[in-house]
């Protein structure tokens, strides 16, 4: 899988718990999942699991604390699918 299509089902993913207040033009590479995207630590949660279900890998919590950031995201997607 490119890198292109993964950060497509990643942002397809984000973009189903964005705030009304964020458009999914907000989204960048650098946007914080919190800070910048609006999103609540509890929807940050069915984030993360759907990508687990999405890529077909298993997030440890200390991936989780690493998820700060969209590319944060796709840096720990690429790992567990290496």
């Amino acid at each position: 899988m490119d890198e292109h299509t993964k950060y497509d089902k990643l942002i397809k993913i984000i973009k189903t718990y964005l705030p009304e207040d964020v458009s999914v033009n907000d989204i960048e590479l650098n946007s914080h999942f919190i800070n910048d995207l609006n999103i609540n630590s509890a929807n940050l949660v069915d984030i993360v699991l759907d990508v687990e279900d999405e890529f077909d890998i298993m997030l440890e919590n200390e991936d989780m604390e690493k998820m700060q950031t969209v590319e944060d995201a796709i840096q720990i997607i690429n790992t567990k699918l290496a």
